[in-house]
């Protein structure tokens, strides 16, 4: 079962940038899709972005595009997350999420979701 971890969470001023990763253990990341999700105190998870197993589609929330880029470096099982110009409504625990070569619009469709790692961005 393939295990993940996230890292890379800070607290940040607004305009700031992080990069995020999402690391495997246990299971070999290549053909498997990766999404990232976010979800604040008091609101629904969404969806951010998600990279196809083999990185040739990303996809990516309307509020982040432009601002955020998901890559993948299969060499070192790792999914990144890099994200600029972060604003307040970034604030949130964000997380990993698994699901075999496709993303899928079906949030549901996703296993082996990591622990989270916090983002705060504030003034």
């Amino acid at each position: 079962q393939l295990q993940l971890v996230e890292s890379g969470g800070a607290m940040v001023q607004p305009g700031g940038s992080l990069r995020l990763s999402c690391a495997a253990s246990g299971f070999t990341l290549a053909y498997t899709a990766i999404g990232w999700f976010r979800q604040a105190p008091g609101k629904e998870r969404e969806r951010v972005s998600c990279i196809s197993g083999t990185g040739a589609s990303t996809d990516y929330a309307d509020s982040v595009k432009g601002r955020f880029t998901v890559s993948r470096d299969n060499a070192k099982n790792t999914v990144y997350l890099i994200m600029n110009n972060l604003k307040p409504e970034d604030t949130a625990v964000y997380s990993c999420a698994a699901r075999a070569y496709y993303c899928s619009p079906r949030t549901d469709d996703f296993d082996s979701w990591g622990q989270g790692t916090q983002v705060t961005v504030s003034s």
